[in-house]
């Protein structure tokens, strides 16, 4: 393995330790699962799954792109502001990494967190599958396109969350912005475009936001223009992330 590789690998191990040698890879793991599980199948409302007399994961990936609006920064918040606030990041940046190898890193660090918050969820497409009229009685091509949909959603939201850490010092207001930005591309852009609800510049606002790819994916067809919009998306802040790290060498 030649040594920039081994480097941004042994980073990568360092910061999946640092969510488990603390309490945040736990919690997060935990609430988000809790979080989905109640509204899935204890609390009554229309969410609940045996009272909505229908075989569907649809609880989940509506109530899934809300909890990770709170728990996504909280995850990726430390990843550089910590760096910062103790003064490790100038030691950080003059390793024999690039930027972007930094970036990707950590980037992917949060990533696979999130991921392991994800896998469980397969339990509830089990026991979904297994409770339907017939046996089986589920929209697959609905369910693992929404799927992907979500983790896209998420590789999203982690890029975001990266970028506001390396903004600021203070992990409160790097865990805010997270939110607050997360929460505008993905819901502030659907409600400008419903005010302009006719012609061709409604569309355009709308298809800014997340939520409209999200949607479309969820319906089971896996559309290349909701690929490349999330795929961009990630790329942009990836790379203003990196512009971030540049000036500060500066």
């Amino acid at each position: 393995m030649v040594p920039d590789v081994y480097d941004m690998v042994s980073l990568y191990i360092k910061e999946i330790k640092s969510f488990f040698n603390s309490l945040t890879g736990y919690l997060v793991i935990i609430a988000f699962l809790l979080i989905n599980s109640l509204f899935m199948w204890v609390f009554d409302t229309s969410m609940n799954l045996l009272e909505g007399g229908y075989a569907s994961l649809d609880t989940l990936f509506i109530m899934a792109p809300w909890v990770f609006l709170m728990l996504i920064p909280a995850v990726t918040m430390r990843s550089f502001s910590e760096e910062k606030r103790t003064g490790t990041l100038d030691l950080l940046l003059i390793r024999p990494l690039t930027e972007i190898q930094i970036i990707t890193a950590k980037y992917l660090a949060a990533l696979t967190l999130i991921i392991l918050a994800l896998l469980p969820t397969l339990v509830y497409y089990l026991s979904v599958v297994s409770l339907g009229n017939p046996v089986g009685n589920i929209d697959k091509g609905g369910t693992w396109g929404s799927y992907i949909g979500l983790l896209m959603l998420a590789c999203s939201y982690a890029a975001i969350g990266i970028f506001c850490s390396s903004l600021t010092d203070n992990l409160v207001v790097s865990f805010l912005l997270a939110a607050f930005l997360c929460l505008f591309i993905c819901y502030g852009f659907e409600q400008v475009g419903s005010l302009i609800s006719m012609g061709e510049a409604g569309k355009l606002i709308l298809s800014l936001g997340i939520t409209e790819h999200y949607k479309s994916m969820s319906r089971g067809v896996v559309d290349t223009r909701d690929v490349v919009y999330f795929v961009a998306l990630t790329l942009i802040f990836i790379l203003m992330t990196r512009n971030r790290l540049e000036s500060h060498k500066k």
